[in-house]
């Protein structure tokens, strides 16, 4: 029974002016960013969520991702400290979805902007102004992180690059051999094993989701799939309900001399079903066709996959919006391919022998939409698409005993994939910290030349935000950040400190590296809303019912 409690009054909406409003947003933004801070560098500590009020039954979760552990955060105490809270939960929450990494380094860099910026305003500076000068300065250390990246490629050097990012060394050296075989864009499936050890496998040629419409079609029973060599493919989205409506085709791959025929449809019919058995036992004319599943499950995405197949295997894709018919069809529709096997969920070709300038150029297109789109769900689709074009597909199956353990592998090795996906696009800088510090000369020289005392502002605050994620990696580790910090920079652009080996080093020729698309990431995010959070200058409450008590 649930009635709502007497002591409880509603909470009216309300408006809220300075100073409360950055004092109350930089309390909610502390909770959150304290939470996070400790899960920074090669030594992370772990926070433990307390799920069992809310989920009865289920063990406390031990968590070292920065974007979990925020999002894990639905709301705390106080109204105007709650507003902080939740915006800088989004923030953080955003550069993980965006780059599947960097979060607690973006946390600590936006409180430092945040806190170091709200202690100028407080002494009478102006909050446009600065706000200005500190996106300003944060393009500035975007162009300088650009000037730094380098390329990674080979297998030494992406394991020695997924072992850092993952701080796994088993995990690291199979990723390093996947990204070697299946490229920037590959298809990478990631599942939970049986053992406790990592495993691999990989997949030849192209493989979508949509496998044969009957099992009757299976010709291996052992492996439970069916295979055609030297096959033609009809591919369409429509719906073949009579059986005359295959009979062009067939008829054309006859007259053509072809013998295994594989035809993707959208939807076919059981009596089109047993005229093709029919065919295969008693036919004068021997034709072994196979009927598979259309790739997609809605219109759009079956439309890609026909393009994309079309162009693999040559021929051309028969689809419902541009009006085509099955009875037109001719030999010269039709694709060929060395190899297509499909089983009860999926389908694959093998050396599709389509013209290789078409697919080069339909690829071009394919990336090229992939640098322009920025909606993550569209991204993936790109990229799955022009994996599957290259021809690189890999499974990994992760470890562990229990189903935590197993969930925990399996969600790190997918941030460590994302990462390694954007250092080989965008390339890595010097690790530990190290490129953010490389910036502060930079900023340091426009902060002499400065005449504006907002935009000196503006890069003393970025200066000592630099410093905050460096500062954070030696505590988090057990270090003095204040000597080691002079140490390395005595040593010079490049050099940061190995907390694993307790000494200052070259970080690059070390294997100490970060991805470049993250850094950024991280930096946009965190300057940028540390500057917006800035402008804040009222908070608008809505009202809200009291919570309800159980009793």
């Amino acid at each position: 029974m649930t009635k709502r409690s007497s002591r409880q009054k509603w909470q009216r909406p309300g408006v809220v002016f300075q100073p409360e409003v950055h004092l109350k947003m930089l309390e909610g933004i502390d909770q959150i960013v304290g939470a996070v801070r400790p899960t920074l560098g090669p030594f992370p500590r772990v926070v433990l969520y307390d799920r069992t009020m809310g989920d009865a039954g289920r063990v406390p979760e031990f968590l070292d991702d920065g974007g979990t552990i925020a999002r894990r955060v639905i709301q705390i105490r106080g109204r105007d400290a709650d507003v902080g809270a939740m915006l800088a939960r989004n923030l953080l929450w955003s550069v993980r979805e965006e780059v599947g990494d960097g979060t607690a380094t973006a946390a600590v860099l936006f409180r430092s902007v945040y806190a170091e910026g709200l202690r100028y305003l407080t002494a009478g500076g102006n909050a446009m102004r600065l706000r200005h000068y500190l996106e300003l300065g944060m393009r500035e250390i975007l162009t300088e992180l650009d000037g730094m990246a380098g390329k990674v490629a080979g297998e030494r050097q992406l394991r020695a690059l997924a072992t850092a990012l993952s701080n796994h060394a088993e995990l690291g050296r199979l990723l390093g051999e996947v990204f070697d075989v299946i490229g920037e864009y590959g298809r990478l499936e990631i599942r939970k094993g049986r053992t406790r050890a990592y495993e691999r496998e990989y997949v030849e040629g192209m493989y979508w989701r949509g496998g044969l419409v009957s099992r009757i079609f299976i010709t291996d029973i052992e492996r439970q799939r069916a295979e055609l060599q030297n096959a033609a493919i009809l591919m369409t989205d429509l719906d073949i309900e009579d059986p005359r409506d295959l009979v062009p085709a067939l008829s054309a791959c006859v007259q053509a001399g072809l013998e295994n025929v594989a035809v993707i449809a959208r939807k076919i019919s059981d009596a089109v079903i047993g005229m093709l058995m029919l065919n295969r036992e008693k036919g004068k004319v021997k034709l072994n066709v196979v009927a598979m599943k259309t790739p997609g499950n809605t219109s759009t995405d079956q439309r890609a996959a026909l393009t994309d197949m079309a162009v693999l295997v040559g021929g051309r894709a028969l689809l419902r919006d541009a009006g085509d018919r099955l009875r037109d069809v001719r030999a010269t529709d039709l694709g060929r391919a060395r190899r297509v096997w499909a089983d009860t969920l999926n389908m694959g070709i093998v050396a599709g022998q389509g013209d290789p300038r078409q697919l080069r150029q339909h690829i071009a297109r394919l990336r090229h939409a992939y640098g322009t789109v920025t909606d993550k769900g569209d991204r993936a689709q790109l990229q799955e698409r022009i994996g599957k074009l290259m021809g690189g597909s890999a499974t990994l199956y992760v470890g562990g005993i229990t189903e935590t353990e197993l969930d925990y592998a399996k969600e790190q090795t997918q941030r460590v994939a994302d990462a390694m996906r954007g250092a080989m696009r965008e390339g890595v800088l010097p690790g530990g910290g190290a490129a953010l510090l490389a910036c502060r000369p930079k900023l340091a020289r426009r902060m002499a030349e400065a005449e504006e005392p907002e935009e000196r502002a503006a890069c003393r605050i970025l200066m000592g935000a630099l410093e905050a994620p460096v500062r954070a990696l030696l505590e988090n580790a057990g270090y003095e950040p204040g000597e080691a910090l002079s140490e390395v920079e005595a040593a010079g652009p490049g050099y940061g400190f190995d907390v694993v080996r307790g000494e200052i080093t070259e970080m690059a020729s070390a294997g100490l590296q970060d991805v470049t698309t993250v850094v950024k990431t991280a930096v946009r995010h965190a300057i940028g809303g540390a500057a917006m959070a800035l402008t804040t200058d009222v908070i608008i409450h809505r009202a809200s019912p009291p919570d309800a008590v159980t009793t």
